[in-house]
């Protein structure tokens, strides 16, 4: 990867004068690429030439190949320049356009992926495309040179077929955003067999959904985790269990930095790829925790606060949000921070090396391309029958090698860092954080609590520079900030997912200014990206027009918007009794409801929607002073269901609450009080958390 800093660059091109890391990595490539916006497409139609889109992201290992191999040569940059009109985007700015091209690329070669390589007509209509191009033909793929070649020659010699074909897949993109919309309100029995498909489809030997490469499945692991604490059947937390073990132990799971990589290139979660992604870590770190708050594993606890951890460490700006990623390489190799030889160990360890490498996998021969990638093999209590000690011996010696190799390899070389904030990851961050301080806070130990109050500081610091930075004074969202500069226009997922973090962050904190911010954010969804058939788009209605207005309802690698959008007015309409967001969430729902039946895993944040939505959820409201013992007996009481949907709105001083679900509550006998509420009924206030607890069972199991 090209040092951007550097003077002996002998080309600088348009997009020196950006922000994304990803754009400034090629800043200085001998291709004269143009940022995304108007001047790049007014030039193209200028010189009437067809456009180069390419798409990827800071920490694409296979991005840096392609500009190693063909964006830095010379002669290839040439032909580029002299063809076509090049464009570099960033997808995790611009996830408008990558969404709406790679459905372009999927449907011209049947896949996709990053590098995406697209060509355009200068309107924009994308006619060829694919992913990565090698710089000589090798894989049975043409090289970069020859596909420049192909597409120049058909531009000029074919332009009515070139045209015939982008307007044929225009037209096709237009469909797509538009997927026939349903009417079917879900029935009862939708989630028990949402859970009965999820089961046929795990993998038990090896744990999560799939073969190889292996993605975590953080919202299908949500949504079982509300179905344990809903329902007596075993299965849902069965496989939930198995699937964070699985990932706990293995090489997917950075055991030394706590954080998770991106995804297992093996059926059996040893060898990662190695880049490390805000968005994976906030959302395993929530489910871990509540694991840990359902079942009392500490084990969970242990890898949700390595994964918090790991994330305040390490992807922290200046201005108190949370960067975007961990480059999957060092130095153009890929994984070579993360590694280990045997000979290194027993240096660092030393007399401690024998039991880690027991218990870590560690061995002459490594496990991956003669290094070891660390796993978990053994257990404290194998290692300890090994050894002749206790477990407790064994975990205590662990951590401290842990710590040992930690910091030594703190000292080598490390991976580049996407310095830039994005509201809607940031969103799941803080949501992340502020749940697991609202859960160690109130059912923890002294330590738990004393990182409690970290993780909620860093939660509220967060929350301030992206508010700060992104959210005007109109209620509109920007995308991305990065050194006190805002870019790019917020879309559907930025407003949901930001305003679910910050309902979060309300609960763990009980500052209502979070939830005043939460409630602008969905006005702003309610405004400005409603689709008439049902549900919303990823744009807003004066966002930048594109060949087609997306609307994506199906989850990646991050939430779907329309299923956090829909989740976020369900559960405001829970605290407000503003039916106007119910409404809007229900008909959403309903757009869905077929797909989310035939493919849960696809659609798991959908079936935490409707979960919640059928349920009519239990909105505890609690009056008493916030540090005052008996009102977090009760807000602990009112943690312990946390695998179940609710909403939990708190204050001392109701009367002047902006939360309509604290309006005329009152403390009785001026002791903390609850009330327990559910579809329009409210149980008498009770001051006992025992009486609480009971209210809330009750009430759950009524669901």
């Amino acid at each position: 990867m090209p040092d951007t800093g550097s003077t002996e660059h002998r080309h600088t091109n348009r997009l020196a004068g950006e922000t994304s890391p990803y754009l400034l990595q090629h800043a200085h490539n001998p291709v004269d690429w143009y940022p995304w916006g108007p001047e790049a497409l007014a030039r193209a139609k200028l010189l009437d030439r067809p456009i180069f889109l390419s798409i990827g992201y800071a920490a694409c290992h296979w991005c840096h190949v392609m500009e190693r191999e063909s964006f830095e040569d010379e002669a290839t940059a040439a032909v580029l320049n002299e063809r076509f009109v090049a464009i570099k985007v960033d997808r995790e700015e611009r996830p408008d356009l990558d969404q709406l091209y790679m459905g372009a690329v999927q449907a011209l070669t049947g896949g996709g992926g990053w590098p995406m390589s697209v060509f355009l007509t200068p309107e924009g209509r994308p006619f060829y495309g694919g992913t990565y191009f090698p710089d000589s033909p090798r894989h049975g793929l043409p090289s970069f040179r020859q596909v420049l070649e192909g597409v120049s020659t058909a531009f000029r010699t074919d332009r009515a077929n070139v045209e015939e074909a982008g307007g044929r897949l225009v037209g096709a993109l237009v469909e797509q955003a538009r997927l026939p919309a349903g009417h079917e309100a879900p029935a009862p029995d939708l989630l028990d067999t949402a859970v009965k498909l999820i089961d046929r489809g795990f993998d038990t030997p090896t744990g999560g959904w799939g073969s190889a490469p292996k993605f975590p499945q953080p919202m299908t692991i949500d949504f079982l985790l509300d179905r344990a604490a809903a329902t007596d059947d075993p299965r849902p937390l069965a496989i939930a269990r198995r699937a964070l073990d699985v990932m706990a132990a293995g090489g997917i799971h950075d055991q030394l930095g706590g954080g998770f990589h991106r995804y297992a290139t093996d059926a059996r979660w040893l060898v990662p790829h190695f880049e490390q992604m805000l968005y994976d870590n906030a959302q395993l770190a929530r489910v871990y925790l509540r694991a840990w708050a359902i079942t009392g594993d500490a084990a969970y606890r242990g890898v949700g606060r390595g994964v918090l951890d790991m994330i305040v460490r390490e992807l922290l700006t200046s201005d108190g949000a949370f960067a975007a990623s961990l480059d999957a390489d060092t130095n153009g190799v890929e994984g070579a921070t993360f590694v280990w030889d045997a000979a290194e160990i027993r240096e660092v360890l030393g007399d401690a090396a024998p039991m880690f490498s027991t218990a870590y996998g560690v061995t002459d021969g490594g496990n991956w391309e003669g290094h070891t990638i660390l796993s978990r093999i053994r257990t404290d209590r194998e290692v300890a029958e090994q050894y002749g000690v206790t477990a407790a011996d064994v975990r205590a010696d662990l951590a401290s090698a842990r710590a040992r190799l930690l910091e030594v390899r703190g000292q080598r070389p490390q991976p580049a860092r996407d310095d830039k904030a994005l509201a809607a990851w940031n969103g799941l961050a803080i949501g992340a954080l502020a749940t697991g301080a609202r859960l160690l806070d109130l059912l923890g130990d002294e330590g738990d609590r004393e990182a409690a109050a970290r993780y909620l500081e860093a939660a509220t610091a967060a929350a301030r520079g992206i508010t700060g930075g992104l959210l005007d004074g109109t209620g509109r969202l920007g995308r991305s900030w990065k050194d006190g500069r805002a870019s790019g226009q917020g879309i559907l997922e930025d407003y949901a997912v930001l305003g679910e973090g910050l309902l979060a962050l309300y609960e763990a904190g009980h500052d209502e200014r979070w939830f005043s911010a939460a409630r602008q954010l969905a006005d702003q969804i309610l405004a400005r990206f409603i689709d008439p058939d049902g549900g919303f788009f990823d744009t807003a209605s004066d966002h930048e027009q594109l060949i087609a207005r997306p609307k994506d309802i199906q989850d990646n690698a991050t939430p779907s918007g329309n299923a956090v959008a829909t989740l976020l007015l369900l559960r405001l309409a829970a605290l407000t009794g503003e039916g106007r967001y119910r409404t809007e969430a229900e008909r959403a729902i309903r757009t869905v409801t077929a797909y989310a039946t035939r493919h849960p895993t696809a659609f798991a944040r959908w079936l935490s929607a409707i979960d919640f939505s059928l349920a009519a959820v239990p909105e505890i409201a609690i009056v008493g002073a916030f540090d005052d013992p008996a009102t977090r007996a009760l807000l602990a009481e009112a943690a312990r269901f946390t695998g179940s949907p609710s909403v939990i709105a708190v204050s001392a001083t109701p009367g002047d609450s902006v939360v309509p679900l604290l309006e005329a509550r009152t403390a009785m006998n001026g002791r903390p009080t609850a009330y327990v509420c559910r579809g329009f009924a409210c149980r008498l206030p009770v001051t006992d958390p025992e009486a609480l607890a009971g209210q809330l069972r009750e009430t759950v199991a009524a669901l």
